[in-house]
Parts: structure tokens; C-alpha cells; sequence
């Protein structure tokens, strides 16, 4: 066998690892339920509960942020963010979390955030 034929074999064969292994970490939303019952990393979609309070003392630990969200079904669950608390949160429209659940709290290490547009605001600005 020529030698360039290894070596597109061995490209190709690198390619699918590479997709099998991304593929991998596309995965559907759960809820807190579901996440409780699973016992694996997952990805939850929800908004902030706005009726609990924060807690974030960047002086103390810097990557520690608790906070309370609601997921899909309105169910309320505290949240611990192994990440700095992410700017305009409070404004955030969705919230995206990828974690696992311990001990009743869910516990992420990634964080989505949609905030409200710019336009959106300017539009109703304008309408007023």
C-alpha cells in the first residue's frame, strides 16, 4: 500500500473520532426532575427566579455564584455557578446550564445567557 493511502486512512479514521466525540455532548434539555434521576451531566434551559436572592462575593470566591432558576416545566431549584456571576445577568431572558445534580442542587460548570436585544429596547423606545 502506498503510503498515501495510510495516511488519508488514518485522516479519515481521525475525522470520524473528532465527530463521534462532539456529537457526543450534543444531548437534549432535561429538566431539574430528569437531571435528579440521571445522576449525568445534562444541559437544563430555564429563566432566573427573580423572587430569591443571589449570592455572589467575588472577594471571597470568584467563581462561585448562587442563584435559584426555573426550568421548563416551572419547577425552582438552587443553583451553584463554578463560574464568576456573568454581566446583565439579572436582565438575562434564557438561561442555559450544562451540570449535575448534587445533593438536591444543581451544580454547573457552563453557562449560557440570552439577554434581551439592544433593538428590542430601542423599538420600544420609540413606540412610547
Amino acid at each position: 500500500m502506498k503510503s498515501s493511502y495510510i495516511i488519508a486512512l488514518v485522516m479519515i479514521m481521525v475525522s470520524i473520532g473528532i465527530f463521534m466525540s462532539a456529537s457526543a455532548d450534543v444531548s437534549t434539555y432535561a429538566t431539574f426532575e430528569s437531571a435528579t434521576l440521571s445522576q449525568s451531566r445534562v444541559k437544563i434551559a430555564g429563566t432566573l427566579n427573580k423572587n430569591k436572592s443571589m449570592e455572589y462575593d467575588p472577594t471571597v470566591d470568584a467563581d462561585r455564584f448562587v442563584f435559584h432558576m426555573l426550568d421548563s416545566e416551572g419547577v425552582s431549584n438552587k443553583v451553584i455557578l463554578q463560574k464568576p456571576k456573568p454581566q446583565d445577568f439579572e436582565r438575562s431572558e434564557q438561561i442555559v446550564l450544562t451540570g449535575a445534580m448534587k445533593e438536591g442542587v444543581f451544580v454547573a460548570d457552563e453557562i449560557l445567557v440570552k439577554c434581551p436585544s439592544k433593538y428590542k429596547e430601542e423599538e420600544i423606545a420609540i413606540r412610547k
